[in-house]
């Protein structure tokens, strides 16, 4: 998906300013939307891929204008409406009207608060044999889906080189259209600076992106 989120690569958007001392929370209400839709990953209604599409999906206005957690919270919005959880006059009055939709995994309660503060793992078994090696030159495919993907943009047609294998994993791009896991394998590759950049990428840089075999063609 082609989007304002994508801003790997771009120009005009200034340094990346860390804030020094940062507080894990600016306000209380960023602490609560962050525990919400933790809450609700738990729930097992949509998975981390579905929620990273909500994000995206946002208009670019509101993305630009919105602070991190506030994407967070739209987000939450966006999808809970969308799966019939609440309906938008409730988000709008700040009050529940209706029963709600059942929840797949039932009530969240304190006792799972643990096993969501762990990490899941997203490792499948592979359905067909690998394609590439370590070594090996490949392409990223200049593609533009409609819809996700992990495969950012600024990478998107270029020459690198395999330098690690991962195993086979849940193929996000699948997952948001419905079409369910479809475990793909996943390579990281390395590229240089010069092939993403030209001639006035600072020397020696090199860039290494995380890239699920559907994204990557033969390039000997």
């Amino acid at each position: 998906m082609d989007g304002i989120h994508d801003l790997g690569g771009m120009d005009g958007f200034g340094p990346v300013v860390a804030e020094a001392d940062e507080p894990r929370f600016h306000q209380r209400w960023e602490g609560r939307a962050f525990a919400a839709s933790m809450a609700m990953g738990a729930a097992g209604v949509w998975n981390i891929d579905v929620g990273r599409y909500g994000i995206e999906r946002l208009a670019p206005v509101v993305y630009l204008s919105s602070s991190y957690y506030e994407r967070w919270l739209r987000r939450l919005e966006l999808l809970l409406v969308e799966y019939g959880l609440v309906d938008q006059a409730e988000l709008t009055n700040g009050q529940s009207t209706t029963t709600g939709g059942e929840l797949p995994r039932g009530p969240f309660t304190m006792a799972r608060v643990p096993a969501v503060r762990q990490r899941g793992s997203f490792t499948r078994e592979p359905r067909a044999p690998r394609r590439f090696e370590v070594g090996q030159r490949v392409r990223t495919r200049n593609d533009h889906p409609p819809s996700h993907t992990r495969l950012p943009r600024y990478v998107r047609g270029r020459l690198g080189v395999v330098e690690r294998l991962h195993g086979a994993h849940v193929f996000p791009d699948a997952v948001v259209t419905g079409a369910g896991e479809d475990p793909q394998w996943l390579y990281t590759v390395r590229f240089d600076g010069t092939e993403l950049w030209g001639e006035d990428a600072e020397p020696g840089t090199t860039v290494s992106v995380d890239a699920f075999e559907p994204y990557l063609e033969d390039a000997r």
